[in-house]
């Protein structure tokens, strides 16, 4: 185990600026928190403004969602392995702990890493692409699952969040690391809704996308370090893999080894800066450890065959399914009494318009996304109840 630990100089900086308040503040202000609707959900001494924002995704119907959502291992029942309830929780507990470090807005950080994921579709980013593919097919708009996030907590559940959660939750990615992230200032919800508009018609354009705070930077770089390492550890639970096989360095190979040396690093060349940087040895050896994920988990072949076989046809013919029902004014289709009569009836909110009016391909995305891997099983068999394709599970006792 190899863990690097903050230099002597900068450790003796720090405590003398918090004891002397001299911390140089680079956090985005509470005041300048922008909301579609400045007359209502006003901050106060008890309810700041990302507080507000915190309650509110952490109340929405779809946030206990997370905790039946693949993060990788979809078809194993084993309770060691990570929900995407845990995940958010991870990126939020590594963002905050360096947000501390650097003097940034917490709440901002904790708003953005709780609701990042809450689009997301059912069985990971195979969901995901699988969704993608058939919005696309049927109305030539694309999924991508944190602009859906944003749809969520904007569009779906209009909760007036602020300008700056949602950017950061678009901006979030992943999947793209940086050596180095500068916030990008964005000046209004009409720049904002351009952006996002234009991630729906080309995919590539959410690649664009850059936080506007430095909040939002440290979320997008924790995305990483959160699953990196803990994607591995699940690995070798699920007998996939195991720590043998990736390369280690200075960043080292294990979860706790990823976190502590990526979280340092960061601090290390971040502290007093308008940016996030890593060194470009660190960074060198996160993409050569991403890339090793890739090789021996996400695209390992037992695991990409098995969603191929099962939730991949499934999710085509739950689609043309609900389609039809829609078409046909089925109201006795789920996709009325467990969705459509569900956000009109039992959930209330200031609309634009009744949901109902939503295009049919978007009603069965939204849908769709909103579903656990446990309903969308649950729901296929309901409808389909003669198929022959049946996910089996890799159980607590099969070895």
């Amino acid at each position: 185990m190899k863990y690097i630990s903050l230099s002597q100089s900068l450790s003796q900086k720090i405590e003398s600026d918090r004891v002397n308040g001299t911390v140089p503040s680079f956090a985005f202000d509470d005041s300048l928190a922008v909301r579609r609707d400045m007359s209502h959900d006003k901050p106060n001494v008890l309810r700041t403004a990302f507080i507000r924002d915190i309650d509110k995704i952490m109340h929405c119907p779809y946030y206990n969602r997370y905790t039946d959502k693949t993060q990788v291992f979809s078809f194993y029942k084993n309770d060691d392995l990570t929900r995407r309830a845990l995940h958010v929780q991870l990126v939020s507990r590594i963002a905050r702990t360096i947000g501390k470090a650097l003097g940034l807005n917490l709440e901002l950080i904790e708003a953005i890493a709780l609701g990042h994921d809450i689009g997301h579709t059912p069985f990971g980013h195979a969901g995901e692409a699988y969704l993608d593919e058939l919005l696309f097919k049927s109305c030539g708009r694309h999924f991508s699952h944190n602009i859906h996030s944003v749809r969520v907590l904007d569009k779906i559940f209009p909760f007036n969040i602020s300008l700056q959660t949602l950017n950061g939750i678009a901006a979030h990615d992943g999947e793209m690391e940086l050596c180095e992230y500068r916030p990008v200032a964005l000046e209004s919800f009409r720049q904002f809704d351009e952006q996002i508009e234009a991630c729906y018609l080309d995919k590539s354009n959410v690649r664009l996308l850059v936080p506007c705070t430095l909040e939002g930077c440290v979320v997008r770089i924790s995305d990483i370090i959160a699953y990196l390492g803990k994607d591995r550890q699940d690995a070798s639970r699920a007998d996939i893999t195991d720590d043998s096989r990736f390369f280690g360095g200075e960043l080292g190979k294990t979860n706790a080894e990823i976190i502590n040396n990526l979280s340092v690093n960061i601090v290390e060349n971040s502290y007093g800066k308008p940016y996030i940087k890593m060194d470009e040895d660190i960074f060198a050896e996160l993409k050569k450890a991403k890339t090793e994920n890739y090789t021996y988990i996400y695209k390992e072949q037992s695991v990409r065959e098995r969603l191929e076989n099962t939730v991949r046809p499934m999710m085509t013919q739950l689609f043309e399914r609900l389609m039809c029902d829609l078409s046909d004014g089925n109201t006795a289709s789920p996709v009325f009494a467990h969705h459509i009569s569900f956000l009109e009836t039992k959930v209330h909110y200031k609309r634009s318009a009744p949901y109902s009016d939503t295009d049919c391909p978007q009603i069965v995305a939204d849908y769709i996304a909103s579903m656990t891997d446990d309903y969308f099983v649950d729901l296929y068999n309901h409808l389909f109840p003669d198929s022959k394709i049946k996910i089996e599970y890799t159980g607590y006792f099969d070895r």
